[in-house]
């Protein structure tokens, strides 16, 4: 699998033609104690950028955005329950949906690991 990361501070890893998506752990650190997750229904088709969830902390609302164009197949209903487990392990446990791609090509304008660390230095 291989694991790219957006400037809006997801993370997506890849199998076939299909992406896990989730935060970063910076994502997770600038936003605090996270209370709440809203995630989107199954089935749903987003375009790169669009709203794919939303995630509450004690700081503030903040979305998540889809990184690729593609259909949510399944989401992490863990998270409707214990949303703190975004705060325990946002870079594994803690995903939020599950996509089938519709554009693998968009891939190339995410950044590797070594590049999202080199943009976080810059914040």
């Amino acid at each position: 699998m291989t694991t790219y990361y957006s400037k809006d501070h997801e993370w997506i890893s890849v199998d076939g033609d299909i992406a896990t998506v989730g935060i970063t752990n910076y994502a997770q650190e600038q936003l605090g104690d996270v209370v709440f997750v809203e995630l989107p229904d199954t089935g749903k088709t987003v375009s790169q950028g669009d709203e794919a969830a939303v995630v509450e902390s004690v700081k503030a609302a903040s979305e998540v955005y889809a990184p690729l164009d593609g259909e949510i197949v399944e989401t992490n209903g863990i998270l409707a329950d214990e949303p703190a487990k975004v705060n325990e392990d946002p870079e594994g446990a803690a995903w939020f949906v599950k996509m089938k791609l519709s554009n693998p090509d968009q891939l190339s304008e995410l950044l590797d690991e070594a590049g999202y660390k080199a943009f976080i230095a810059d914040l």
